[in-house]
């Protein structure tokens, strides 16, 4: 634009020359004349046009200087404010030590109130008459002595990580894992969900224990980014603890705090479960989504689903059994798989799949010739007992990711406080 600029004066210049120059030239004085008033009148005007240029680019000059100056004022007022508060935040941390130990001291102490509080209400429920019935006599009887092994196992922490790798096909390298947790018995003995799940989500425990999971799985995956292993985890996560108006925000504010694993961990739920969400679960979902983590439905009954609303809820991954896979794909004898889509022809599932999103993993895989069939159908991931069994994360492993004593607190509060007032 200056340079334009630049052209046009010049022109200007040569043409006003040019007029004084044919003015003298008519006015009958001489060619001679004409070309020097030409000339000197063109030189009068780059003279003029220098020493305008000369004062502006001056003062341009001393206003950059200027500039410069105050932003190397501002920069040095910066370092000193950067400086201060290095030297406020080392003294905190330093002082703060050992109030980080007094607080942790002050939960533990909680802790331990809570528990003793879940004992009396044990022993209350122990101590009501017995039913008339001998079959409802033995049956509460087993119902109070497996709650007490509950809570006595979430009480010392005895709830164990186990990971099961979820790999690629046909390549079989671990992409990801599942996690599971069990509570082991003051014997060491392994309870299995099966056993306690249904006792647990009537005793409103199940968030204590989905607690328990996800603060390992964090500190699993952190664990794993440190040995450059770049795999997710798969983390089971109960209706029941997305409602509980007790445990999200808990559950919330921590993944909040967590955001850069949103990648890493991806919060699985049961198709029975999913389907089963009311609008306050929907809506947790949903700013669980919003924060970037995904979704991921497994114990698929049916394969004719409602992919646009996986889609809308960031399901982006869908566990189906090899065995389903198989029989409602590759066993229809020419029947279509999907009533709602009958040109979907078995080839083509995965890749429906993929248009919504949504990544299909075969799971539950046990032989060799699943793996044949499994392939056939264009699915690239795999999960079961025959690329590897849930195993347990080793006991030094497993004392680094135990959580803060106030982590399951309010949820063991809760679910005393149901016990209680219903």
């Amino acid at each position: 634009m200056r340079a334009l600029t630049q052209g046009f004066l010049f022109f200007t210049y040569l043409f006003l020359a040019m007029t004084a120059g044919a003015f003298l030239w008519s006015a009958n004085l001489g060619a001679g004349a004409a070309v020097a008033a030409g000339f000197g009148v063109l030189g009068l005007f780059l003279a003029l046009h220098t020493l305008i240029t000369a004062k502006a680019d001056k003062a341009a000059l001393r206003k950059e200087i200027e500039q410069v100056r105050e932003a190397h004022r501002l920069l040095a007022d910066a370092m000193d404010s950067t400086q201060g508060a290095l030297t406020e935040l080392a003294q905190a941390i330093e002082s703060g030590a050992v109030t980080s130990n007094e607080a942790l001291s002050g939960e533990v102490r909680m802790l331990e109130t809570l528990i003793s509080q879940m004992s009396e209400s044990l022993d209350h429920r122990m101590a009501q008459p017995a039913p008339a019935s001998a079959f409802e006599a033995r049956h509460r009887e087993q119902a109070n002595t497996l709650l007490a092994t509950i809570h006595e196992a979430l009480a010392e922490n005895r709830v164990d990580l186990y990971l099961q790798p979820v790999v690629s096909l046909p390549q079989r390298r671990t992409i990801f894992y599942e996690s599971f947790t069990r509570l082991r018995a003051a014997d060491d003995r392994i309870m299995m969900p099966a056993e306690y799940l249904s006792v647990a989500e009537g005793e409103g425990l199940v968030p204590a224990i989905d607690n328990l999971l996800l603060f390992r799985c964090a500190q699993i995956v952190r664990r794993l980014a440190r040995q450059d292993r770049k795999v997710g985890v798969f983390c089971n996560v109960a209706l029941s603890s997305l409602g509980d108006e007790t445990f999200f925000p808990q559950f919330l504010d921590f993944l909040s705090e967590n955001r850069d694993l949103n990648q890493a961990l991806i919060f699985e739920l049961g198709q029975a479960t999913f389907d089963a969400r009311g609008a306050a679960e929907a809506r947790n979902m949903a700013k669980l989504a919003d924060l970037g983590f995904r979704f991921s439905i497994d114990k698929v009954q049916t394969l004719d689903l409602d992919f646009a609303d996986l889609q809308r809820s960031d399901v982006k991954f869908m566990k189906v059994a090899a065995d389903l896979l198989i029989e409602q794909l590759l066993d229809m004898d020419g029947a279509s798989a999907l009533p709602s889509l009958r040109d979907i022809s078995a080839a083509d599932f995965a890749g429906l799949t993929r248009r919504y999103g949504i990544e299909l993993i075969a799971e539950k895989c046990e032989t060799e010739r699943q793996i044949v069939d499994i392939l056939e159908l264009d699915i690239s991931m795999g999960q079961g007992h025959l690329f590897g069994e849930p195993r347990a994360i080793k006991e030094a492993v497993l004392a680094e990711t135990d959580p803060p004593a106030d982590f399951i607190r309010s949820t063991l509060r809760s679910a005393d406080h149901r016990r209680r007032f219903g």
